[in-house]
């Protein structure tokens, strides 16, 4: 997160425009304001029309194929989908989807954000096009459920519904209401597993690191001077993986003491369902010796081609900063710890194929 997204994530309501008029077609959400677009925010670039299906069946709806990605309109997820849509007025948001899955857009004068648990999810934004709201399809496979098959020679995505595991997520918040000074740290807890001590062991696990930072925090502002600027503490997550009896997710910790800045710390967890163990990435990549030295390799290369980089990388010192997607690793480090803080959190991606032999499966060792 670069130093200027904390302060438009506090701001999700400011520059809000044309608020009335994004979803296009009928049934769209009228809210009163009719501002005109930004130019900013009408992105007008060569696209192509893209049929969109679901389980086999051509939706209502088309996509559009644009800069080398497939953009969804935001009515398919509501029409086709059967996802909940709703604008809230007062927040100034769309909200799309329920529970852990709930993406939130904001339309601003700089952009569309999307934030999912009060997770910002900087990788990708929302785009008006043609007068309607769309989201990029990998959003929606990353984190709503929903894988794709792209037939790029026909113009196709067909969508199904992922196999996910059978486990509830459901968010808990520690939330205090000092002056000039709150906290709102909203964390994951599991339920519904066959193991309760694995139950007990995740959400353990993922509730005290939460604690800790809050204890921190509270720290911090016992120490503040009532001539200082207000504090602000946040939390929030996101699951990307809940698959093959895994579960992986981030957290992020968000405070801001005064100065230009606020400081972001993540975490990220990767746990069997089993047994509740947290899994580091020798647990997923054992099956090849040599997978440290070639994630050594590959960083130490790619982190200085990054820009901003400030020096010390000497190899990996921890495995717990990394978390799933489909088919791959996500390898991160701290704000600062290697880079300039407007670099935000490093990210470097790992194929499953890349790191094992032939064949083999990250979970193999898991079931």
């Amino acid at each position: 997160m670069n130093s200027n997204s904390k302060k438009y994530i506090r701001r999700w309501g400011a520059g809000m425009l044309a608020a009335g008029i994004l979803l296009g077609g009928t049934g769209i959400i009228q809210t009163g304001i009719t501002e005109a677009a930004p130019a900013a925010a009408q992105v007008k670039a060569k696209s192509s029309s893209v049929v969109l299906k679901v389980n086999g069946k051509n939706a209502a709806q088309a996509g559009l194929l644009q800069e080398g990605k497939v953009w969804v309109p935001v009515t398919f997820l509501r029409d086709a989908l059967g996802m909940p849509l709703s604008y809230d007025k007062a927040e100034k948001t769309y909200s799309i989807g329920t529970g852990t899955a709930q993406l939130k857009l904001a339309i601003m004068d700089y952009g569309i954000m999307i934030r999912v648990n009060n997770y910002y999810i900087g990788e990708y934004e929302g785009k008006q096009l043609n007068n309607r709201l769309y989201v990029p399809f990998q959003l929606i496979n990353d984190y709503m459920g929903y894988k794709g098959d792209w037939n790029a020679a026909a113009g196709q995505l067909n969508l199904t519904k992922r196999t996910q595991n059978a486990v509830t997520i459901k968010t808990a918040s520690y939330t205090k209401d000092y002056k000039d000074a709150p906290i709102k740290l909203d964390y994951p807890q599991v339920s519904g597993l066959a193991n309760a001590g694995a139950e007990k062991a995740i959400n353990d696990l993922i509730k005290q690191t939460v604690l800790n930072y809050a204890k921190d925090a509270e720290d911090q502002i016992s120490k503040r001077s009532k001539d200082d600027r207000p504090y602000e503490f946040e939390g929030g997550y996101v699951v990307t993986y809940n698959q093959d009896g895994v579960l992986s997710l981030i957290t992020n910790q968000y405070g801001y003491t005064g100065g230009a800045h606020g400081m972001t710390y993540r975490n990220a967890f990767t746990f069997s369902l089993k047994d509740g163990k947290r899994l580091l990435l020798g647990d997923l990549f054992g099956a090849n010796p040599n997978y440290k030295k070639q994630l050594n390799a590959k960083l130490a290369t790619e982190i200085k081609a990054n820009g901003g980089y400030l020096g010390g990388f000497n190899g990996l010192d921890t495995e717990k900063y990394f978390y799933l997607k489909d088919g791959k690793a996500v390898l991160f480090f701290q704000l600062y710890e290697y880079t300039a803080y407007a670099e935000g959190f490093p990210e470097f991606n790992f194929s499953f194929k890349e790191l094992l032999p032939d064949g083999s499966s990250p979970f193999a060792a898991l079931k």
